[in-house]
């Protein structure tokens, strides 16, 4: 079975129970799912902390949204991909945001006749763990990547605007230029 849809996951305004306790009775969640983000940070970290890149350019959320850990997976390899083909070791990308919060599933079984003795009801109303996302508020940076030169700034901002599709939020890509 796949994924349900992100739009049931989304829009959510309130952060639902996610408990994970070091005692195991008062954990509403016994286990966590495995996070699928790989990196972190890629490219040249050392320029970039040294301070030889001088262009930033930054994805920021501008709704309070959660983003599942696969939609930044899958951007983060695409970002990754791009960077490296266009401008190999003159780059260096970060992902802001961690998927802390765990997503639940109560599954049912509908559209079967007779199919409700598959259904358990509210006796584990609490769901399967699922998944796991993160909630990033409004004005919140997503990515941020450094660069060396303007052309290589302008093709990151190109790859920035072609991952806005695998994100469940409207963004905004700042271009900044240190002095």
């Amino acid at each position: 079975m796949g994924l349900r849809k992100a739009a049931a996951y989304s829009r959510m305004h309130v952060r639902p129970y996610t408990r994970k306790s070091g005692v195991k009775s008062k954990s509403y969640i016994k286990a966590i799912p495995q996070n699928k983000i790989v990196k972190f940070r890629m490219g040249n970290q050392k320029d970039s902390e040294s301070g030889k890149h001088k262009f930033i350019i930054k994805y920021m959320s501008e709704e309070k949204v959660q983003i599942r850990d696969n939609a930044l997976e899958a951007s983060r390899m695409w970002l990754n991909k791009i960077l490296d083909e266009k401008m190999p070791g003159e780059y260096f990308l970060d992902v802001k945001v961690y998927p802390h919060h765990i997503q639940r599933e109560n599954k049912s079984a509908g559209g079967m006749a007779g199919a409700d003795r598959i259904s358990t009801g509210m006796t584990h109303s609490f769901g399967i763990t699922i998944g796991r996302a993160a909630i990033v508020n409004a004005g919140k940076d997503v990515f941020v990547i450094t660069t060396t030169s303007e052309k290589n700034a302008r093709d990151a901002r190109d790859a920035l605007k072609a991952v806005k599709t695998k994100l469940p939020c409207r963004g905004r890509i700042i271009f900044e230029k240190l002095e």
